[in-house]
């Protein structure tokens, strides 16, 4: 890899890790029992603030566009990840999450018509390892509705990657526009579902208003800007390769925050997603033809 890759992987990097302390916050400083609304909170004002700031609108055929990338980006794949948070232990919901690179090589095959690696597939298995040791423990119990809904959500937002990839994003719309007016649909997308499920929380302290806060200006709106323009310049496997380090600033966090374990078993995980990361983003050398040889062979 060149310097300049390497250096905007680690810029979309810090989208994943942010990620990773949304689980403390959530835990700590957020009312336990509203993963809808707080999944609410992160998109909708967040989408707004962008909105409004940057007063651009879509035209035409990208209104049906970005109200779909909203859905699948955005609406379900929220909607997946907190129920599955809410029916499975926390490692098991971060395993099934994690299928996402997985279903990204099979789709950018489907869809951009992109070469499937051996790279890739022993990198998928690889990081699916390393999170199991990371973050599975030995009284994880199976659900089969949280599964369910966790895959339909991790599957949406591989669409919605996939999808992003194809389409790109309107010459007058910038990265800060694309990826508000995506969060404003997903907003509204949850917005009927939030109210019915659970409603508007009783209270809120200053400590919720807080950690609703952070979610917003960091956990969402900076996070989905570098996730968004990361993706305009990378590959799309590379970039879902990356969510994969959501599972590690958690639990290094949990370790330094939260007092919690950290054994041999969870940093050989750890290595394993880094192995990962980086088998998923070695070049990949292709057989030239012998049409090929022969018209270098010419210009010789």
């Amino acid at each position: 890899m060149n310097s300049e890759k390497i250096a905007l992987l680690a810029i979309t990097a810090i989208a994943p890790l942010v990620w990773g302390s949304s689980y403390i916050v959530a835990s700590h400083w957020l009312p336990s029992d509203s993963p809808l609304f707080t999944a609410l909170v992160r998109a909708l004002p967040s989408g707004l603030l962008l909105v409004l700031a940057t007063r651009v609108i879509p035209k035409g055929i990208w209104w049906g566009r970005i109200a779909l990338l909203g859905l699948l980006n955005i609406g379900l794949f929220f909607y997946g990840l907190f129920f599955a948070a809410m029916h499975l232990p926390g490692g098991m919901a971060a395993l099934v999450m994690s299928c996402q690179p997985l279903i990204v090589i099979f789709l950018s095959r489907l869809m951009l018509s992109t070469p499937i690696h051996k790279n890739h597939i022993i990198a998928a298995f690889v990081g699916l390892a390393g999170i199991g040791l990371l973050v599975l423990k030995s009284n994880a119990s199976l659900d089969w509705q949280g599964v369910a809904i966790g895959l339909i959500g991790t599957t949406s937002m591989a669409f919605g990657l996939v999808l992003t990839k194809k389409w790109g994003r309107p010459n007058y719309m910038g990265v800060l526009a694309f990826t508000g007016w995506q969060l404003v649909f997903g907003g509204l997308i949850l917005l009927p579902i939030a109210l019915l499920v659970e409603g508007v929380p009783k209270s809120l302290s200053t400590t919720n208003l807080l950690g609703y806060s952070y979610l917003v200006l960091f956990g969402t709106i900076m996070c989905y800007l570098l996730w968004f323009r990361g993706l305009e310049k990378l590959a799309v496997t590379s970039v879902s390769f990356l969510g994969f380090m959501t599972s590690i600033s958690a639990c290094i966090l949990g370790y330094v925050f939260l007092g919690e374990t950290l054994n041999s078993m969870q940093m050989l995980g750890a290595l394993g997603i880094l192995l990962a990361i980086t088998l998923s983003n070695r070049p990949v050398k292709t057989k030239r033809s012998s049409h090929d040889e022969r018209l270098v062979g010419a210009a010789e």
